[in-house]
């Protein structure tokens, strides 16, 4: 994921984090910090117990940068629910989507496993995504979900673990 900032921060030096040592030429900083993510999502696991009642839940989580997060999200939510008293029936579902090639979006999107989510007729629906960039792919797969006649459909998503400014050397390293 390519973005830009219309300000000139650079982002949080890297000597403030601890990051995997392989990664130090692949990073120019953090714009993002883990602890304040992690406060986010459980944050956003609140709005999600609040929006949805006690209406069982099916969470997608799209991989394969979605999974941890939907990790996160999903143990918030079970937390919440033992604090409550409430029993949350959450269950999770997986699918792959690609739409990109390197740091480009293209107007194709590819449904990677199970085109069938008929599974999702009359459930409450949540969509977890690690970023959300044009937002084309994210349209593309609503338009599909839609299809199967869920009850409800909420999106949520994030980057793991801190969010960080991609460098030159990273980018050619990561291209395909």
């Amino acid at each position: 994921l390519y973005t830009s900032s219309s300000d000139d921060w650079p982002g949080y030096s890297l000597d403030l984090f601890t990051y995997p040592e392989h990664y130090h030429e692949d990073i120019e900083s953090v714009y993002i910090p883990h602890g304040v993510i992690m406060d986010r999502i459980e944050r956003l696991a609140r709005h999600i117990v609040d929006d949805i009642g006690d209406h069982d839940i099916v969470v997608l989580c799209v991989l394969k940068g979605g999974y941890k997060f939907c990790s996160d999200l999903v143990e918030f939510i079970k937390v919440l629910g033992r604090n409550s008293n409430t029993y949350l029936e959450t269950r999770v579902e997986f699918i792959r989507l690609k739409s990109y090639l390197n740091d480009q979006s293209t107007e194709d999107l590819h449904i990677i496993g199970s085109r069938d989510l008929s599974f999702l007729r009359g459930k409450v629906c949540l969509k977890k995504r690690a970023i959300v960039d044009t937002g084309k792919t994210m349209k593309a797969l609503l338009k599909h979900v839609e299809t199967f006649q869920p009850k409800m459909v909420k999106v949520y998503f994030r980057d793991l673990n801190h969010i960080c400014v991609i460098s030159e050397i990273g980018k050619v390293k990561y291209k395909v």
